[in-house]
């Protein structure tokens, strides 16, 4: 069986484990969240990176940063992971979702002034399959109408707009390091702070609402409680799996793509004859390789194609069904103007299998087998 994911491993993970416990130091902010916290501040260039538990818990930070509060409106689109909405309704703030783009699975930027209401505090862009939206015109709305842009750059860490970091062009970025991600910590996640200003509110809020931070550092003689927080520290056993992948991250990133290389290059004639459909990706950006997919012609078809494919020892699987159809996003959001793209495109995509060392092998026995698909079961003439 060829699985859908293999968390990313590496031999001196359990190493540095060990030498966390070793340390004395097994909770947060210890010599491996610290490593980590400064690789990604110098190679992603940003003014500071917060190791949190969780992505979700980054945008949650992210929402208290920005003071989000009931009656806020947030503008996000559909199609995404429910935590992006929910760091902001926990908050009392009401989603506005706004349709996709077709090609990138990204929100349609050309429509985003028109869900900007006097109640808009946010703008929170996702990067679909670590390719960055287009964030020039997104930030000049903000600039426009002086909202906070929160970057979920839960996919796209390594993954760049314009040689600029997806994660570092908005006010906050956020990234994730699930098991599902190009690099994990297990649960766990960064937020990316952009103004050194906000670094010290952020690390209130990371520590309970206490400068912890502060006494740690010895610029403070005890520390209280001084603001609204909660624990998002990970633990330092926790960093020190991450660390190992972020001494060969470029490794890890150039497996990643030459698998997604591979997999257009095979499938090209397919999506040539009009059969499939390839991911796009803009000039502007350089992917990260989180994620391939194809989509069908329709919701039937993809679900064939799966059943085929696992039959076939083969586990693809579908992607986001749209948070406006939900029922917490009916009752929490609305959605502006008119969704085109976003049910439409969401019910076609399927996600092949992707990750740190599926190799070549792998890539060709998985396409072979969508020839054979749609050879056998659609009698499309290749």
């Amino acid at each position: 069986m060829i699985k859908f994911n293999v968390s990313p491993r590496v031999e001196s993970g359990l190493a540095y484990i060990q030498r966390a416990i070793l340390n004395n130091k097994t909770s947060g902010d210890g010599e491996f969240t610290k490593k980590c916290s400064e690789w990604i501040e110098k190679r992603a260039v940003t003014s500071k990176a917060l190791l949190t538990s969780s992505c979700t818990h980054s945008l949650e930070m992210s929402a208290l940063l920005c003071n989000i509060k009931t009656g806020d409106e947030v503008i996000m689109p559909s199609y995404t992971f429910v935590s992006t909405a929910n760091a902001f309704v926990m908050r009392g703030a009401k989603i506005i979702f706004v349709d996709i783009r077709p090609d990138t699975m990204n929100i349609n930027e050309q429509l985003i002034e028109n869900a900007v209401s006097d109640k808009t505090k946010a703008i929170v862009p996702v990067h679909y399959a670590g390719v960055c939206c287009e964030m020039d015109t997104i930030m000049k709305i903000a600039e426009k109408y002086s909202l906070y842009v929160i970057e979920d750059a839960a996919q796209a860490m390594m993954s760049t707009y314009k040689g600029v970091h997806c994660g570092t062009i908005g006010d906050y970025g956020c990234y994730s390091f699930h098991e599902t991600k190009n690099f994990s910590m297990g649960e766990g996640g960064a937020l990316l702070i952009r103004e050194s200003e906000n670094t010290e509110l952020a690390e209130v809020i990371r520590e309970k609402g206490t400068n912890r931070s502060l006494f740690f550092r010895g610029e403070i003689d005890k520390y209280t409680w001084i603001a609204r927080g909660s624990s998002y520290l990970p633990s330092d056993m926790n960093a020190a799996y991450l660390w190992a992948q972020l001494e060969i991250a470029d490794e890890i990133i150039q497996d990643r793509l030459s698998s997604w290389n591979r997999y257009y290059y095979n499938l090209e004639h397919l999506q040539k004859k009009g059969i499939i459909e390839l991911p796009f990706v803009p000039e502007s950006c350089q992917h990260n390789g989180h994620i391939f997919y194809i989509k069908a012609q329709n919701v039937k078809e993809r679900t064939d194609l799966i059943q085929y494919l696992k039959r076939h020892d083969i586990n693809a699987v579908s992607h986001y069904i749209p948070l406006h159809t939900s029922k917490a996003g009916l009752a929490f959001g609305s959605f502006s103007g008119e969704d085109c793209y976003t049910t439409k495109e969401s019910g076609r995509l399927l996600r092949l299998p992707l990750y740190y060392g599926l190799g070549e092998e792998n890539v060709d026995r998985i396409c072979d087998c969508v020839y054979k698909f749609y050879r056998e079961c659609c009698k499309q003439q290749q």
